[in-house]
């Protein structure tokens, strides 16, 4: 049986930057990484954003064996049992730990027809997938209008590809963005030659010769090279649950990223943690969650014993827009929104019930992170009047 110090089960960006935690404090102690993809951690926003922009596949790889990381590639980890502190692999294989950390994110819902023709698009093997079928198709249909759904279908159009998605949604992006930014989505992405599909669903895909049949349930029929769906995803807990931990809507794990075993950490995608600025738990499926989560955890599996204090950021990139935001953004609440020029370059605060500022969306805004977290910081300061463009640039000029 194999002994490692440190063990991490996930091989994305999370269980890379714990890595990179753990090796600014411990050069020499042992680190096995066990993951079910094929392929080694890698920048995953380029899946959808730089390689669709000619970004150089290179660039995408983190080069984490090179960290002195023992490699487990396609190795799944089933069973985990925290007294003993010993983990099981599918094919029999056991390893113990001194301490682990379950970086294992999200699995995508899936729909329960047409499986082998829809690209659930979560990795770099359904890059390639979607890829290769560009290479001779010239029709694609997108299921879902969130962050991936929007993001592909932008980068399909981009790549001179007839593009058509559908969501069940009213609009673009309808869970985050306030209504009428939402709205104004969809016009700029058929402005852009996407057909869109709101408020309808995909009742039926089947193979048809080489392409995929699709039919709508407002009865649409299209036939298209490919089908990449973006419906959502589910907090990857089975291990932890197994195992006896803590689990509610992800791991819940405490302000130093610990589970409800002392010895186990977790974060990332599937951490049920709490955000110092929120004042409260929730989960973040973002990159600068997963790196800064990921980093601080390893760095406490190495004795630093530090608190998680950092306020995620989130982006996205669509076709010459693009944003960056903090704090909680939900249709659901009320927003006060400052536009320089509309829908194309301003600010959209989100207000709690004393409108008071708890989110901030910076569309086509940049380098304005700092200045947006020190406001929710201050945010009892300001009442909604306050709440401006000006007063964004105001604290970046403050910030700087």
């Amino acid at each position: 049986m194999k002994h490692f110090k440190y063990l991490i089960i996930g091989g994305g960006l999370t269980g890379d930057a714990a890595v990179r935690g753990i090796r600014e404090l411990d050069q020499d102690g042992t680190i096995g990484m066990f993951s079910t993809e094929p392929d080694p951690p890698y920048s995953r926003p380029a899946l959808s954003k730089g390689l669709w922009q000619d970004k150089p596949l290179e660039k995408i790889w983190r080069k984490t064996a090179d960290r002195g990381v023992d490699l487990h590639l396609q190795d799944r980890i089933t069973q985990l049992d925290p007294v003993k502190k010993l983990v099981t692999d599918e094919n029999g294989g056991q390893y113990s730990y001194d301490k682990l950390l379950l970086a294992t994110g999200c699995d995508p819902i899936r729909l329960p027809f047409g499986a082998e023709s829809i690209i659930y698009y979560r990795d770099f093997q359904d890059y390639q997938k979607l890829r290769e079928l560009t290479k001779e198709g010239k029709e694609f249909f997108v299921i879902g209008g969130g962050f991936i759904g929007s993001e592909i279908a932008a980068a399909l159009a981009m790549n001179g590809k007839k593009v058509t998605m559908a969501f069940l949604e009213d609009a673009i992006g309808a869970i985050i963005y306030p209504p009428d930014l939402a709205e104004n989505l969809n016009e700029y992405y058929r402005g852009k030659g996407v057909e869109v599909l709101a408020g309808d669903a995909v009742n039926k895909i089947e193979r048809n010769g080489g392409r995929v049949a699709i039919e709508t349930r407002s009865g649409k029929k299209y036939t298209v090279d490919g089908v990449v769906a973006g419906i959502g995803v589910r907090p990857s807990t089975q291990l932890a649950e197994e195992a006896g931990l803590k689990v509610d809507n992800g791991i819940v794990v405490d302000e130093y990223l610990q589970t409800s075993h002392p010895d186990i950490y977790s974060a990332g995608d599937v951490a049920n943690f709490y955000h110092s600025l929120l004042k409260k738990h929730l989960r973040v499926e973002h990159e600068d969650h997963a790196l800064s989560s990921g980093k601080t955890t390893g760095r406490n599996m190495a004795g630093a014993g530090e608190k998680y204090t950092h306020v995620p950021l989130f982006y996205s990139d669509i076709f010459d827009l693009g944003y960056e935001a903090v704090g909680e953004l939900s249709s659901k609440l009320d927003t006060q929104a400052d536009w320089k020029e509309p829908y194309r370059e301003g600010v959209v605060y989100y207000l709690d019930e004393n409108g008071k500022a708890k989110g901030v969306l910076l569309w086509n805004v940049w380098d304005a992170v700092p200045a947006a977290v020190s406001i929710l910081q201050d945010a009892d300061q300001f009442d909604r009047k306050d709440l401006t463009l000006d007063l964004l640039k105001q604290r970046m000029a403050t910030d700087a």
